[in-house]
């Protein structure tokens, strides 16, 4: 296959996995019209048309699915047939792409990303934040990283990072103004920031002591759907957040956050990378996986 053929082929799979030119096009880091002129000269080629377009959608027709069909395992193939000739090389080189939800961005992958990047400058790391529990092999990423009970029961998964507890904090500005509360029922009569969940539902807020577990109805006047954003209001004073603990640590220890219901936590939960179980894992995400067991 010539080099124009495979191109146009590339760009196919690009439009047909996104279902919408301008996302394909940000992706090949390309011109949204050079996009379209591509599809267009891939049609005539083939004689056939690939796609159904509207001034709002874009959907692949009866022949597209087909080509689809076809292409994209074999364009999985191709990638798994270039990245093992990497078991030869002297370093590992290649593209390595993630979804990450927000904290454990920060609180796992920023913290080795520096030394990981040095160690393998050949290895191209693209780091998309994603909140939602989207399709990692829709999407074409490599590998994920979530709260390890979102994850599909098909994906391989390994915790990375230790497990962590969820608690109640405020900043020292609100507790000025508010009494402490003693019992986790006591956050019903405070101001509690609240996060928005991808699935649309707000985060219940869970509480354990001694095995016995209770969620309580809080309120408040602020809520949003990232948990970075939801903290940072926490340290303006705003109200009452709900966060894990060694995200929140940092602040515990400046004093720009204090602890609430020490007593009180919900404990055992952990993130996790995954990925789909094939059988050639490619060798950028190889190394991550060590770098990440390593710490």
């Amino acid at each position: 296959m010539r080099g124009a053929k495979f191109a146009d082929l590339v760009a196919f799979v690009a439009v047909a996995e996104r279902n919408n030119f301008t996302k394909a096009a940000t992706y090949l880091g390309i011109a949204p019209s050079t996009l379209s002129h591509t599809i267009r000269t891939l049609e005539e080629r083939l004689a056939v048309r690939l796609f159904n377009r509207t001034t709002r959608s874009v959907a692949l027709t009866e022949a597209g699915e087909r080509l689809l069909a076809r292409v994209s395992p074999a364009f999985t193939e191709l990638t798994e047939a270039v990245e093992s000739v990497n078991d030869f090389r002297d370093s590992v080189s290649g593209r390595l792409r993630l979804s990450v939800s927000t904290l454990p961005a920060y609180m796992i992958l920023m913290p080795l990303l520096r030394r990981f990047l040095v160690d393998h400058p050949a290895i191209s790391l693209e780091i998309a934040i994603d909140d939602s529990t989207s399709d990692i092999v829709s999407g074409r990423f490599d590998a994920g990283i979530r709260y390890g009970k979102r994850i599909e029961r098909d994906m391989v998964s390994l915790r990375v990072g230790p497990p962590f507890r969820i608690i109640a904090v405020a900043a020292p500005s609100y507790l000025r103004d508010h009494p402490m509360p003693l019992q986790p029922q006591d956050l019903q009569g405070h101001n509690c920031v609240r996060l928005r969940l991808p699935n649309e539902q707000l985060l219940p807020w869970l509480f354990e002591k001694e095995g016995d577990v209770i969620e309580v109805g809080v309120g408040g006047s602020l809520i949003v759907n990232n948990a970075d954003l939801a903290i940072r209001a926490v340290l303006e004073g705003v109200g009452i957040g709900y966060s894990i603990d060694a995200y929140v640590q940092p602040w515990l220890d400046s004093g720009d956050l204090v602890a609430l219901l020490a007593d009180w936590s919900h404990p055992n939960h952990s993130y996790h990378i995954y990925y789909p179980d094939r059988r050639h894992m490619t060798m950028p995400l190889k190394v991550l996986i060590d770098a990440l067991r390593r710490g």
